[in-house]
């Protein structure tokens, strides 16, 4: 077949319907600075909106290397199949950067993504999506930031001379897959490496009076559940040996105790990964993502 030929039939096949377009992607996106340091976003456009957002965030234990030459977070979006499920479901969809260890420890992560979704909220009219019903979904350490932006008051300030950080910054609904949700109680070797890096010291023991068991329930999303919080959709693997499935039970028990709506899926026999690797016979979560997003933004009977 000539090259014209194969032109002609992958264009018959666009607009029968048979293959999608591309979406198209707005890269290097500067949603904020810090001493200089630019935070930068890729917006994802579905070829047909839904008119609703989404903040993703790759994952990466909340860290990334230094070296000059090194990818940046938010280009691991390329070709992720949660990513790509989404956009094709119609949402809009933000994967960001965000300041990471060994250089920066917490907070700086959980204040950039709060910095993400009070620009993208600010900007709704411009990206043709509802500026109220903003959605977050993510894996491991960065479930662990969209939980933070379900369950933190955030509240923007209506002194800042800045108008974006006037906007809120909390979602209205979540989903988490395999999130470490009380960090103090992660104890697995490789959970507890990232963990003590990304809060900058390590735990020692339980009392609660000190400096490090304070920082630790600080950064836990399990600490700030409160009645007001985001539906959350929880999706972990019994098998994670890095971030233990308990760690979703736990956040589960304690949403459901504050009356906050939670759905837990539990995959048999997942790991720790993106398409929780060993799993038998696994739902199709996925698919029950979407109709978590949306049943509680798209459906939601909520008109403001």
């Amino acid at each position: 077949m000539t090259n014209s030929l194969r032109v002609l039939a992958f264009l018959f096949l666009l607009f029968t319907g048979t293959v999608s377009a591309e979406a198209r992607v707005d890269k290097n996106v500067v949603y904020g600075m810090h001493s200089g340091l630019a935070l930068l976003m890729d917006i994802h456009y579905p070829e047909k909106a839904n008119g609703y957002g989404l903040i993703v965030i790759m994952g990466s234990g909340w860290h990334m290397p230094l070296a000059s030459n090194a990818g940046s977070l938010k280009d691991r979006a390329a070709g992720n199949s949660l990513l790509q499920r989404l956009v094709t479901a119609g949402y809009t969809v933000f994967a960001i950067n965000h300041r990471a260890a060994p250089r920066f420890r917490y907070p700086a992560a959980v204040e950039d993504a709060q910095r993400a979704a009070r620009f993208v909220r600010h900007h709704a009219k411009e990206y043709g999506i509802h500026p109220e019903r903003l959605g977050g979904a993510g894996g491991s350490s960065r479930a662990r930031l969209v939980s933070m932006l379900g369950t933190l008051d955030g509240k923007g300030d209506p002194e800042d001379p800045d108008p974006v950080n006037r906007e809120s910054s909390r979602l209205r609904c979540v989903v988490a897959y395999a999130a470490p949700s009380d960090l103090g109680k992660v104890k697995t070797e490789a959970g507890l490496t990232a963990i003590t890096s990304f809060v900058g010291v390590p735990l020692r023991g339980t009392n609660p009076a000190t400096a490090e068991y304070k920082q630790y329930l600080e950064a836990s999303p399990i600490t700030h559940v409160s009645s007001d919080d985001a539906p959350f959709l929880l999706v972990h693997g019994d098998a994670d040996g890095t971030v233990p499935f308990e760690q979703s039970e736990l956040m589960e028990a304690a949403l459901r105790r504050a009356g906050v709506e939670v759905k837990l899926i539990r995959i048999p026999g997942g790991s720790h990964g993106a398409n929780f690797e060993g799993a038998t016979n696994p739902p199709d979560f996925l698919g029950e993502t979407v109709r978590w997003l949306d049943d509680h933004l798209v459906s939601s009977k909520d008109t403001q």
